[in-house]
């Protein structure tokens, strides 16, 4: 549900930017068997005000760069533009993009808006971060605002959320189709454990990436895990074991956990935040938003990559959409030059989604269902290399 829309403040536009020190990363992504560390996460505070339009004066949003063709294993594409920091009208913008002007749909509980393309819908609220994109949840990094009767967009939003999904045809992958699976954990890095019988999380990870392999091979992928058996790798290691194989795409398998809370359910579908915007999740890390990484160079495409997997799960499972979102603290994200995205596929924490977790039937759906959104009729492209520079570092691989 959408949240009542807050006060419009005026003022001037201030960005805060600089590069800070980003803290050393513990060796797991999303979910953690620290309940209070997990508790904490969920409770997350957005620690930089969103910044407030200043009404008089909208100037253009810059285009995003265009990134497209074929991969090679020792470019990336250039470097992406410094990030927007306009407010834009959508009325504008979707003229400038050749689309349908925005419709209104309703005041209440807040005024939503529509606006489509030949590939979807997406839905809008005013003051609020959660859209929807073909039902999907989508969420923004600024609360859209009303000014002179209009609804305005940060220029970052209509950039890295609304133009990579209404704007372009669908990702396509070139013939040469190769991922990297990352199950989550192993070793004594173990995730977080079942409330029901305090398995952990590295085992369920495993198993899906296992069922995973013969149904991706079957679709044309060549398949690679950054582990095999119950050990224990670096996020450095992993990322750079993606580069050492070529890989077109990354993808992290992870389970979560909100301990003590035994309510909270759902799916949830993570990329690398892009530059210049706040991430849905923290967990206490420094989130500087001038911070860019290698893979912010894909952020169009590990959005899309995203929204067709979240979408997968979701019909495959019935689970509760709790969105594709964003965070800049995975360290197994950051550093990837390709696309790159992490999966939460359901609380272990929550006693009916931990004892479906373990049945081994929903983990072979959870499998056919990234599989299907993977295979050759509904392809994925790469985007093009543009930039030369020198081949990414593999002194850290270690075997899976």
């Amino acid at each position: 549900m959408f949240k009542p829309a807050g006060i419009i403040f005026l003022g001037a536009l201030i960005f805060l930017a600089g590069c800070a020190t980003t803290p050393t990363m513990p060796d797991e992504t999303i979910s953690s068997p620290a309940p209070d560390q997990a508790a904490a996460a969920l409770n997350w505070v957005d620690p930089n005000a969103a910044p407030k339009p200043r009404p008089q004066q909208f100037p253009k949003t810059n285009p995003p760069a265009a990134i497209s063709s074929n991969r090679a294993p020792v470019t990336i594409p250039k470097p992406a533009p410094a990030p927007v920091m306009t407010w834009t009208s959508l009325n504008r913008w979707a003229a400038e993009h050749k689309l349908g002007a925005p419709q209104f749909l309703s005041s209440t509980p807040v005024a939503t808006y529509s606006i489509s393309s030949s590939n979807g819908v997406m839905i809008l609220a005013l003051g609020s971060h959660e859209a929807t994109w073909n039902g999907l949840e989508i969420l923004l990094g600024f609360e859209p605002q009303l000014i002179d009767g209009q609804i305005f967009l940060h220029g970052l939003d209509l950039q890295k959320n609304l133009e990579p999904l209404l704007c372009p045809p669908p990702l396509t992958f070139g013939t040469n189709r190769v991922i990297v699976v990352d199950p989550g954990h192993g070793g004594s890095n173990t995730g977080t454990h079942s409330v029901l019988d305090g398995r952990f999380e590295k085992e369920f990870t495993l198993d899906w990436a296992l069922r995973l392999v013969p149904l991706l091979e079957t679709n044309g992928w060549q398949v690679f895990l950054t582990r095999t058996n119950d050990t224990d790798s670096a996020l450095s290691n992993r990322v750079a074991f993606a580069g050492a194989h070529h890989a077109d795409v990354f993808i992290s398998l992870h389970f979560n956990s909100a301990a003590p809370d035994t309510r909270q359910a759902g799916l949830e579908t993570y990329s690398l935040t892009p530059a210049g915007m706040p991430s849905t999740l923290t967990r206490g890390y420094d989130d500087t938003w001038a911070q860019s990484f290698p893979n912010n160079n894909f952020d169009a495409q590990n959005l899309q990559l995203a929204v067709r997997l979240h979408g997968a799960l979701l019909h495959a499972t019935g689970e509760e959409d709790r969105g594709v979102r964003h965070a800049r603290f995975i360290g197994v994200l950051r550093g990837q030059r390709r696309s790159a995205i992490l999966l939460e596929a359901g609380y272990l924490s929550n006693p009916h989604e931990a004892r479906r977790i373990e049945d081994p039937e929903f983990r072979q759906k959870l499998a056919e269902a990234v599989a299907a959104a993977l295979r050759l009729k509904s392809e994925i492209r790469s985007p093009k290399p543009e930039t030369t520079v020198p081949a990414e570092d593999t002194n850290q691989l270690s075997t899976p």
